[in-house]
């Protein structure tokens, strides 16, 4: 099969043939239609975070249900599914507990070591040379997930669109949850890139009052205004502050999502909060990045700091498939560009320059 492999030594992936992978007890083999072009994908090619090379990244994927490993008996060969990229193991502390999210196993394996559960990759080149495996390693033809994070697609969705929903989406609706959003909130979204945007969406489904996009780019925010954004402001050309106070009667929001990962950023959620407000962030900074917090304003006027990972995939993915099959969420008008497998290496470049407004996807068929 085909693969995307990151040597590690420059941004770069190289196209490279290689044996298509077996699953294991648990596990299943998907023949991948879609894989999502991610900016957590672009940390690691850019060496801002540790991972193991030579690797596939692409943690994006739906497919098609190929084959199962022993005991697998929720999906059926042949069944459309998508993955989210936390792959809970189920049986770690957190997992038990319904703290997805916090799998011990995925970080420890998979964030840290490229493998999956066994400690052990299933990819490898025709030498035996091991590739590290980012989540499932979905740009590649084929790739093994857990069963535990495989999910069945309704016959009427779109298998292609779905594929974003594994963490743009995924992420973005975590972070709606650990907002604990009101119906009479007024919000902000700093960033209206692929995360940004679903967030908006999710807001907006969920009849929040006043929804404010936050961006440097004139392009996204017009995609996130009709995706549900009330209001938008340029903060290259306005003073985000002062124009949230604008419009919410000189208070602030009440809950602001940073939904790219800077310093920069994280100081303007924190900015157009009002008192006892909810800042929550989203966005993968680089290793090491900090933010600098007004502690006498965190004590005074009660603000609080929630960081958010991801949503929890054995409830909240089959919740996401069901509002797309109701049309309440649209993955499909937020995919802009598509690429072929072969050309992975260009839609990450597109990527790191900011040439993409919206999602884009890699389909490999």
């Amino acid at each position: 099969m085909r693969a995307a492999v990151f040597h590690g030594t420059e941004p770069r992936l190289v196209i490279e043939d290689i044996p298509v992978p077996v699953p294991r007890r648990g596990e299943v083999l998907l023949r991948v239609t879609a894989c999502g072009v991610c900016h957590t994908d672009l940390h690691v090619l850019r060496s801002e975070v540790k991972f193991p090379a030579p690797a596939v990244l692409g943690h994006e994927v739906s497919g098609v249900v190929e084959q199962l490993g022993e005991g697998v008996e929720t999906i059926a060969v042949g069944d459309n599914v998508v993955c989210s990229f936390i792959m809970p193991c189920g049986d770690c502390r957190h997992c038990v507990r319904g703290a997805e999210d916090l799998c011990e196993k995925f970080f420890a394996y998979n964030r840290l070591g490229g493998t999956l559960y066994d400690g052990t990759t299933r990819l490898a080149r025709a030498d035996g040379t091991p590739l590290a495996m980012y989540s499932m390693g979905g740009l590649a033809e084929y790739c093994v997930v857990p069963a535990s994070d495989v999910f069945a697609v309704p016959a009427e969705v779109g298998l292609e669109a779905v594929s974003i929903l594994g963490c743009s989406s995924f992420t973005a609706l975590g972070a709606v949850h650990t907002a604990e959003l009101a119906l009479g909130d007024r919000i902000a979204v700093v960033a209206a890139g692929g995360v940004g945007s679903s967030i908006v969406q999710f807001a907006a489904a969920a009849g929040v009052a006043r929804i404010i996009a936050i961006d440097i780019s004139d392009d996204k925010l017009a995609a996130v205004a009709k995706l549900g954004a009330t209001h938008t402001i340029n903060s290259r050309t306005e003073e985000a502050a002062v124009r949230v106070r604008e419009l919410t009667e000189g208070h602030g929001v009440d809950v602001a999502f940073e939904a790219l990962g800077s310093a920069a950023t994280f100081a303007t959620a924190l900015d157009v909060l009002d008192d006892g407000g909810r800042a929550v962030v989203v966005g993968i900074a680089p290793a090491g990045a900090t933010g600098a917090v007004d502690l006498a304003r965190l004590v005074r006027r009660k603000l609080q700091i929630r960081g958010s990972y991801g949503a929890k995939a054995r409830t909240d993915m089959p919740a996401l498939l069901r509002m797309v099959a109701a049309n309440t969420v649209r993955p499909q008008e937020v995919i802009t560009r598509r690429y072929s497998l072969d050309r992975a290496d260009e839609a990450y470049s597109a990527l790191a320059r900011g040439e993409i407004v919206g999602r884009a996807i890699i389909e490999m068929h």
